[in-house]
């Protein structure tokens, strides 16, 4: 059982920045690709951005594109999501997500293990 726990989050003005970070434990992080999802309330959940196992590749929402950084140090066991010109609509639950494959995907349902949350609130 992998457990994942995240955090970093909080609250920002429009433009600034945050970094969240996603520790992992119970299981062998370089195993797993990761992921970020967010959902904002009365929204279902939405992929942001996946980073394969190796760190070799990584995938972003267009939303997101240019925006916000993922990162992994396998050594720590934790992933990172580095958020810079937020945005009021980037204003949502940040999940944390963990796949068993090399591969990782935008499908939420591919991934087994998630944290519960951490919340992320842009003002404008």
């Amino acid at each position: 059982q992998v457990h994942l726990i995240e955090s970093g989050g909080g609250l920002v003005q429009a433009g600034g920045s945050l970094r969240l970070s996603c520790a992992a434990s119970g299981g062998t992080f370089s195993n797993y690709a990761m992921g970020w999802f967010r959902q904002a309330p009365g929204k279902e959940r939405e992929f942001v951005t996946a980073i394969r196992r190796s760190s070799g590749s990584t995938y972003y929402a267009d939303s997101v594109k240019g925006r916000f950084t993922i990162s992994r140090d396998n050594a720590k066991n934790t992933v990172y999501l580095q958020m810079n010109s937020l945005k009021p609509e980037d204003t949502a639950v940040y999940y944390c997500a963990a796949k068993i494959s090399t591969i990782a995907t935008t499908v939420r349902y591919d991934y087994d293990y998630w944290g519960q949350g951490t919340q992320v609130t842009v003002s404008s």
